[in-house]
């Protein structure tokens, strides 16, 4: 006995690891929030909150059924169009003014051209064209009242276009060129009616835009082309002006393309000069020629050049000279040089040797006078020419100032031809644009209304009732402490849970006394885990207490110490309840003697303890109610007692008072080896069960954990199963058949 007093004595200078501060509570909470989901815990919510969660759920329901048999039917009309890219141009390509989409930024584009649909200037084309200000029955199928007679016009223009607005729909697919225009109203056929006047405004307003743009452009080029207009008579007025006062005579005017430079050579002088010039090339050529021809002549060997063999009369003389030689060389080969006939051939001979120099002598005279004419016309052609180059460079000095005023003249032209073919294009092309949008399905009176849509609000209203009644479920399970389930000892309190005591369905008197049923086989467990609670085995001194009374604290007190004593133990049950005593009720004593007596006396420990009839069982009742239990309780008898009682007993247990409201549970708890902590299941708690164990670990004692009492196992029957499984002793004898029990599984 003394070596466990002293033991208990050792404890308190050894850490204490068996509790946590508030700080490292609260981590463990939130490190227990944090992890995994835990599923049998929110199941238990469920189950604990199905009422709650039903009639939000239901109330949901029901609002969403009874708003929708009230809503005013709404009729929503369709209609598509497909939006192409914008790709219509004002000038020709390459010009900096053109107004065309940008093929790689499409998506841009029918997003802007979504805007437009959507915006308050295409609202108000559609009332207008519509008339819908002084339509009665559009405002009706809104919904409102027609404005009064007296509302201002602009008034009822805003009205209405805010109207248009605000029950229009736009819708681009994802991917797809094809925009969905929705108008809902209470009027089917004013839905379609305005959805398709939306449809041909927008394409309307779309083309004005660029028709608009269109005549800027007009304008604009208009505006340049009268501009150059007038430049470009002034500057040929100036040239004309400028070539009369000089004398420059023009067979011709510089055309597109061509420079400054052949401004000067349309003039006359320099014409007659090109033309000289080349008549005197042409004149030295056949100079050259002649002179060839004449000096091959002369020098000796005219029958070799082909002007002389040409001649048809040296031809002849040539042919009858080569029969007289032919016919001389004959007779001479027959007959002696003086003969007659040979005489007679060679005076012939000679005589066309005579002619043929005659004749020779007039072609070399020919070509002489050739030579001489060729030489004549050179030189009178090279000394015009040289006149001509003298007036040529004189008026070229005058041409300078002409070619500045001819070259800016040029320009001018250039500048009104082009502006001349821009103006007809834009004249012809004006009003003529094709439209990128273009209609796909139009707009129908719907057959039926849109909206309400009964099941759509139905399961919206289930899901917002899920939500509420979710979120709900949560706030209250964070603010609440109650404990449902076995788990939420450790995930809300983070204490260790001992053991399990289901609601006893009979006499919880008669379970107890019953070893067979499943109370007394939870109280067993629950011994079971105490043996084992610390490192040194069963803890000699156990206090039992309870945030709030009635949560089992003394039964569990009774049903522990029993329990211990069947087992072999020498165990003492006290009770410190010195306010409202109940040990004395359940054994039947007149509560005269007990721990006030030995607190307030001198009486000894025998003389107030009581046998129980289980055998190693004693008990001390609480004795008379004291004026100050508290007085009592902290004073230094009662740790006396306590040591006293655990050196003459194994175990000595203290039925002690709640926690909360009284300061006798927290000042007993350092007098003991163990704290257990009685918390009855699915009690209604607001932060009372934490604010217990605040208090109790202000005095820093060992809590070994906690005991769930009333579990009810038909409400949470997924958690029960884990303490108590679903198999069965049987236990029977020999002339009975076998009873199924619960099975204790620890």
């Amino acid at each position: 006995m003394a070596t466990l007093a002293n033991n208990r004595r050792v404890r308190d200078r050894e850490p204490n690891y068996a509790f946590a501060d508030e700080a490292d509570a609260e981590t463990r909470s939130a490190d227990a929030a944090g992890g995994v989901f835990n599923v049998r815990h929110v199941l238990a919510l469920l189950r604990a909150n199905a009422l709650l969660i039903a009639a939000i759920i239901l109330a949901a329901l029901g609002i969403a059924l009874v708003s929708t048999l009230l809503m005013t039917p709404k009729y929503t009309a369709t209609t598509s169009m497909q939006i192409n890219e914008q790709a219509d141009r004002v000038l020709k390509e390459g010009d900096d003014t053109l107004a065309q989409a940008n093929m790689y930024d499409f998506d841009r584009f029918l997003q802007t051209q979504i805007d437009i649909l959507r915006s308050r200037g295409l609202a108000q084309r559609v009332a207008q064209s519509l008339k819908l200000s002084s339509d009665p029955a559009f405002f009706r199928a809104m919904g409102v009242e027609p404005p009064p007679a007296e509302t201002p016009a602009s008034a009822v223009r805003d009205m209405a276009s805010g109207m248009l607005s605000g029950n229009l729909k736009v819708d681009l697919p994802r991917g797809s060129r094809i925009v969905l225009l929705n108008f809902t109203s209470n009027d089917p056929q004013v839905s379609a009616r305005v959805a398709n006047a939306y449809v041909r405004e927008f394409i309307a307003a779309s083309l004005q835009r660029k028709y608009d743009s269109s005549s800027y452009a007009r304008n604009f080029v208009s505006e340049q082309l009268t501009e150059v207009k007038g430049r470009l008579e002034g500057s040929e007025r100036a040239l004309n002006d400028y070539a009369r006062a000089a004398g420059l005579f023009r067979m011709r005017e510089p055309v597109e393309g061509e420079g400054a430079s052949d401004a000067g050579s349309a003039s006359i002088t320099n014409t007659s000069l090109m033309q000289l010039n080349r008549a005197a090339n042409d004149a030295r050529a056949a100079r050259i020629s002649a002179e060839g021809r004449w000096r091959v002549v002369a020098a000796g060997n005219a029958l070799s050049q082909p002007e002389v063999l040409s001649n048809p009369s040296v031809q002849a003389l040539l042919t009858q000279r080569a029969d007289i030689q032919a016919k001389l060389q004959l007779d001479r080969a027959r007959h002696l040089p003086d003969h007659p006939s040979a005489i007679q051939l060679t005076a012939q001979f000679s005589e066309i040797d005579r002619q043929l120099n005659a004749v020779i002598g007039n072609v070399r005279a020919s070509l002489r006078s050739q030579y001489d004419a060729a030489l004549a016309a050179e030189n009178r052609l090279d000394s015009k020419v040289n006149e001509l180059k003298v007036s040529s460079m004189a008026e070229q000095d005058r041409s300078v100032q002409y070619n500045i005023i001819a070259r800016e003249a040029n320009t001018n032209r250039i500048l009104y031809d082009g502006l001349l073919q821009r103006f007809k294009e834009l004249n012809a092309a004006a009003g003529l644009s094709a439209s990128n949008i273009s209609v796909v399905d139009a707009a129908e009176p719907p057959g039926g209304p849109s909206s309400p849509n009964l099941m759509a609000n139905l399961l919206v209203a289930l899901f917002i009732g899920s939500v509420l009644a979710a979120g709900l479920v949560l706030l209250r399970d964070q603010f609440d402490d109650s404990i449902r389930v076995p788990e939420d000892i450790e995930h809300k309190l983070q204490l260790s849970l001992l053991g399990v005591i289901p609601l006893s369905t009979n006499d919880l008197d008669l379970d107890l006394l019953d070893p067979k049923s499943s109370v007394s086989e939870a109280y067993n467990s629950l011994g079971g885990s105490l043996l084992y609670s610390t490192s040194a085995g069963l803890p000699q001194v156990l206090l039992v207490t309870s945030a709030q009374p009635t949560e089992g604290k003394s039964t569990t007190s009774y049903a522990v110490a029993n329990g211990l004593a069947r087992i072999g133990r020498r165990v003492v049950l006290i009770d410190v309840d010195l306010r409202r005593p109940s040990l004395h009720r359940r054994v039947g004593g007149d509560n005269k003697l007990g721990v006030t007596t030995l607190l307030t006396s001198d009486a000894s420990i025998d003389s107030v303890v009581l046998a129980d009839k289980q055998p190693g069982l004693s008990l001390i009742t609480s004795g008379p109610v004291p004026p100050s239990p508290t007085e009592l309780i902290a004073s230094q008898r009662m740790h006396a007692l306590i040591d006293e009682l655990a050196e003459k007993f194994d175990v000595v247990v203290i039925d002690s008072p709640p926690v909360l409201g009284l300061a006798d549970a927290p000042l007993l708890s350092p007098m003991a080896d163990g704290v257990m902590m009685v918390i009855e299941a699915d009690r209604g708690r607001r932060g009372t069960l934490k604010n217990a164990l605040r208090r109790l670990r202000a005095m820093r004692p060992i809590i070994l954990g906690a005991v769930l009492t009333k579990f009810d196992s038909t409400k949470n029957a997924n958690s029960y199963s884990d303490y108590y499984g679903n198999d069965y002793y049987e236990y029977k004898s020999d002339d009975e058949k076998p009873v199924k029990r619960e099975r204790q599984v620890s």
